[in-house]
């Protein structure tokens, strides 16, 4: 069994050491995509994988620490009657 599990652990990590090193260029017969409105050069791969403040934005609302009443809320109405 410990030889199985030394073995398998072995295969792990020669597949994740075969990974990539190499700069990231767009598949072959395809191009990176049309410059932005605005913009006279086209943005490159590293630029492109970079992600605004817009698309992932921090965190702005405090955690509860304690237990709280919850508010009422107005839109939490019963089903329709059918």
């Amino acid at each position: 069994m410990f030889r199985h599990s030394v073995a398998v652990f072995a295969l792990v990590v020669a597949l994740a050491a075969c990974g990539s090193r190499s700069d990231l260029k767009p598949a072959a017969g395809s191009s990176l995509p049309v410059a932005p409105l605005g913009r006279t050069d086209r943005p490159t791969a590293e630029e492109l994988l970079v992600r605004s403040q817009q698309a992932a934005p921090k965190r702005s609302v405090e955690l509860r620490s304690r237990s709280e009443e919850r508010a009422d809320d107005p839109f939490d109405l019963p089903p329709p009657d059918q």
